[in-house]
């Protein structure tokens, strides 16, 4: 079967158009009719899939299914519908669901996460079947409208229909590029936990020319406290925090290694004096491969002469393979505890959907055909295995429920202004992704669908 011709390049953009004009925002109850509009939009996209809206206990999830191809591969194409708010409206040079193009480029909320590369693959699969009558595969497709607020429905919704969404292998048309000069492929994500610290002293503000000196202050507690999590070189201070960190296999060094990156003109970007953290590793590493703790934010007390009766902290950490998020959790709440000084009682919450770190091996079937693809379609670049500093809730879990791993093929790129102001699409990478999805399929047609399960 040959890979389908992409030439009407007009109608794939007025289809992305009416698709980002829905302001789909699922963190807000006033956009929950938008929220259905995109999900039935999508539904019907997918009616030569039997594509339908199956309600959660949120905002609802498209499936579709085309498996026409016994004895082939079965593969779950992911992708998300929902949307982050737009934020300041000011801000933007257009308005953010009035798609607007520019220098090749398309402008608005939800252009790059995730609704132009979510259409790649479902313009593939239209393509190969108005074109050939049929797919090289078996194809999935669940698109979910809550991963912009933590993927909190996908869980009890991935148990409820696991015989439903039997696979092979997921292919997620989420997760961005690591720049648009190189193709890559993310073969990890940072785990996600977060906590609260909340020090309380006397029963309320008290004025600190009657006060100060004879109470502990709880600003001045917790700032021990946030100092104490960190050695002075940057490294964190918690017992056990780095106990089951794996180093990584010669084979993943050597991907590390292919990477360009000019630690200079990062630091240039992000607009810091100076590059920080823990020593011993380059500043790719620790963005990559090493775990953090941040604090957050800090509160209490303000612009007038008390002390506070209250302190709180937000923290933080991003975890990597191998890191049990409630081991963590458990280390922290610890050193918290043991550090708070005399004169204030400490409490530690932890905030619900810890999410731990997803990986899939360099050398995984569905990784080597994913750069197979991505060389046919750029022949002078060699493709890049790169890694994710955020966090992917729902790899983890199709590898906990359903018991395969996911593939991160996404079109995005990390430079597109994903969750801020003037968030746009490059709109030929949406030509070179249909290409290199209609050659992925081709090659993943090829393996025997034992072989996409390899852990």
């Amino acid at each position: 079967m040959a890979t389908p011709s992409f030439d009407d390049a007009a109608r794939y953009l007025r289809e992305l158009e009416e698709f980002l004009r829905i302001p789909s925002i699922s963190s807000d109850a006033a956009h929950r009719g938008d929220v259905r509009a995109a999900a039935e939009w999508l539904a019907d996209r997918l009616a030569w899939a039997g594509g339908r809206v199956v309600e959660t206990d949120g905002h609802p999830i498209v499936l579709g299914e085309w498996l026409e191809r016994p004895g082939s591969p079965t593969i779950l194409v992911y992708g998300h519908y929902d949307v982050q708010p737009p934020g300041d409206e000011a801000e933007w040079d257009s308005p953010p669901f009035e798609p607007t193009v520019r220098d090749g480029r398309i402008y608005a909320r939800g252009a790059t996460d995730d609704k132009g590369p979510l259409l790649v693959p479902l313009t593939v699969a239209q393509a190969f079947l108005e074109q050939h009558g049929s797919l090289p595969l078996n194809v999935r497709f669940l698109i979910e409208g809550e991963e912009e607020v933590g993927s909190r429905s996908l869980r009890a919704f991935l148990r409820s229909h696991r015989d439903e969404l039997a696979a092979d292998l997921v292919v997620s048309a989420d997760g961005a590029m690591w720049r648009p000069t190189e193709p890559s492929i993310p073969i990890a994500s940072k785990g996600l936990i977060a906590l609260d610290i909340t020090l309380t002293g006397p029963s309320s503000d008290l004025h600190s020319g009657r006060h100060g000196g004879a109470v502990q202050n709880p600003l001045h507690a917790l700032a021990r406290i946030l100092s104490s999590l960190h050695d002075a070189d940057g490294k964190v201070a918690v017992a056990g925090f780095y106990d089951d960190v794996v180093p990584l296999t010669e084979l993943e060094g050597e991907s590390l290694d292919r990477v360009p990156f000019d630690e200079e003109a990062y630091r240039r970007e992000v607009g810091v004096p100076a590059l920080y953290g823990e020593p011993g590793f380059t500043t790719l590493e620790r963005l990559w491969t090493r775990p953090t703790l941040e604090v957050n934010g800090v509160s209490g007390g303000g612009w007038f002469t008390v002390i506070p009766r209250i302190a709180r902290a937000r923290l933080s950490c991003r975890l990597v393979p191998d890191q049990r998020p409630e081991a963590i959790l458990d280390a922290i709440r610890e050193h918290v505890l043991a550090s708070c000084p005399a004169g204030v009682e400490a409490a530690v919450d932890t905030e619900p959907g810890a999410v731990p770190a997803y990986a899939i091996p360099p050398d995984h079937p569905g990784v080597q055909a994913a750069l197979r693809a991505l060389h046919k379609v750029y022949p002078d670049n060699e493709p890049l295995l790169v890694r994710i500093g955020g966090t992917l809730p729902a790899a983890t879990l199709f590898e906990e429920i359903l018991d395969v791993k996911t593939l991160l093929f996404s079109f995005s790129t990390a430079d597109e202004h994903l969750h801020a102001p003037n968030e746009f699409f490059r709109l030929d990478r949406m030509h070179d992704g249909m290409r290199a999805w209609a050659e992925l399929w081709h090659v993943l047609a090829g393996i025997a669908p034992p072989g996409l399960r390899v852990r």
